[in-house]
């Protein structure tokens, strides 16, 4: 069966905030030409970042999350400003969270975070070679503890739980795809030990 897309007939935004704004979306089906309203969080793309020290050791960053009360352990990150590009903001935010500078930007991949609602995408680079450059800058809502922990370790933090961002999750996929993470057992069925990482 072929997928047509739906025909958007009218759009309320009833919410808009810093983050995203919240918009009623009435879309016509191609199939029975029925209108049905769907909510639409309409939000600015986002970057990831896997940043690499000479050493070979990613930096991560631990904050507490208001969704969901915890404090998490992520990448650094965040959403791109009017007028960035994704790899503009991926350098601002790693320098802002981490006080780190990178000699060598790669993308890695795009994903749409939850295309059932969300408009916007979310894009990943690896930073090689992030080296300090000065203090960390956070937002005046955040609070940032800088980690840093060998790549080797990264699989056993996303199969034990010390990393549950989805999006975290994503990146390091788009770093093993690419062949710089090894997740050995990754086609298993069911899940197994855990095994080494390295970098090619």
């Amino acid at each position: 069966m072929s997928i047509s897309p739906w025909t958007v007939v009218e759009r309320r935004e009833t919410y808009a905030g810093p983050i995203f704004t919240l918009e009623q979306r009435l879309a016509r089906s191609p199939v029975t030409g029925g209108a049905h309203a769907f909510d639409v969080l309409v939000c600015q793309e986002w970057v990831n970042v896997i940043a690499l020290t000479p050493e070979g050791r990613v930096l991560l960053v631990r904050q507490w999350r208001v969704g969901n009360g915890q404090v998490t352990l992520e990448i650094p990150g965040g959403a791109v400003d009017p007028g960035e590009t994704p790899l503009e903001a991926a350098r601002r935010e790693l320098e802002e969270e981490t006080g780190h500078r990178a000699e060598g930007w790669e993308a890695l991949g795009v994903v749409a975070p939850n295309p059932a609602f969300q408009t916007n995408r979310a894009h990943t680079f690896l930073a090689r070679g992030a080296r300090l450059a000065g203090p960390q800058r956070p937002d005046e809502n955040e609070v940032i503890d800088l980690v840093e922990a060998p790549l080797a370790d990264i699989p056993d933090m996303l199969r034990d739980g010390r990393i549950t961002h989805a999006l975290v999750h994503c990146a390091f996929l788009h770093l093993a795809l690419r062949g710089g993470l090894r997740l050995e057992g990754f086609e298993r069925k069911e899940p197994g030990p855990a095994s080494a990482a390295g970098v090619p």
